[in-house]
């Protein structure tokens, strides 16, 4: 049988070796468990006895590994089927990767959005695209709706909203600046489709408009190779989301009226002046 990683013999020197060894005993615990990992992946459910016969390591270190996958998140297990097992005791625990074990080896849903993105523009036409964008931002702003009604001022109300959208994966967080509210999105699941689908960077903008009551100002966004997605939202009088305002609607692509900018203009990369 052709042993799983057996070509890296620094992963298998780091299970027999003295434990608290400097920066190269970790890296080899990170890949040892990275090839635990992936043969989870390919063989799962399968034993710890199996992943270790399997590396050519012993079931301690390998059960170490799978420890620390299960309280990571990464992994589960389950318990053997009788049918399959032989003699008598206690049955054996089968080891699986959970969704979150799997991502850490990559999908293909970038690909796949942007391939359905592309049918729907080639046989619905743009505004097909647009109005999924709008309704995919409509459906996450309503799961936190309550608690942005129930804010007041706009630094409570951007703060609502960089909590609602770091549950939603994004990472945000909100900052007071000189002539208003800064809203910072560290991470973007959505960014690799959004470069080649802006419609998506417009419903967002368009949203936060909607529910913080005011107009707001994109200045910079992850899928156009920003570090950050920054958003300037003025400091004003916020109306309740529920309520129509034809301004905020004008304005809810970025833009700025005239007779509103009573501030400074704010360079690229999201700094006041």
């Amino acid at each position: 049988m052709k042993k799983v990683g057996t070509s890296q013999p620094t992963a298998a020197a780091t299970e027999t070796g003295p434990a608290g060894q400097s920066g190269t005993a970790a890296q080899g615990d990170g890949r040892t468990r990275h090839t635990v990992a992936r043969l989870l992946l390919e063989r799962g459910p399968i034993t710890a006895a199996a992943v270790a016969d399997e590396l050519g390591v012993s079931p301690t270190a390998v059960r170490r590994h799978l420890d620390v996958l299960v309280a990571e998140g990464e992994a589960y297990t389950r318990e053997s089927s009788p049918r399959g097992r032989r003699g008598r005791g206690r049955p054996a625990k089968l080891y699986l990767l959970t969704e979150s074990g799997r991502a850490r080896f990559g999908h293909a849903y970038d690909d796949l959005a942007v391939a359905a993105l592309r049918f729907i523009a080639e046989h619905e036409g743009e505004q097909a695209v647009r109005e999924f964008a709008e309704r995919r931002m409509a459906a996450l702003v309503a799961n936190h709706r309550d608690a942005l009604v129930a804010a007041r001022t706009p630094a409570e109300r951007a703060e609502v909203l960089a909590d609602a959208l770091s549950r939603e994966g994004y990472a945000a967080s909100a900052r007071s600046v000189g002539s208003g509210e800064q809203l910072c999105q560290h991470h973007c699941p959505v960014a690799h489709v959004a470069a080649d689908f802006p419609q998506l960077c417009e419903a967002e903008t368009a949203a936060f408009a909607e529910v913080l009551g005011t107009h707001v100002q994109r200045l910079a966004t992850i899928a156009n190779g920003d570090a950050a997605c920054t958003t300037h939202v003025p400091t004003a009088r916020l109306t309740d989301p529920d309520q129509h305002d034809p301004e905020s609607e004008q304005t809810s692509a970025g833009s700025v009226p005239k007779d509103r900018q009573n501030t400074a203009p704010i360079p690229a990369g999201g700094e006041s002046v």
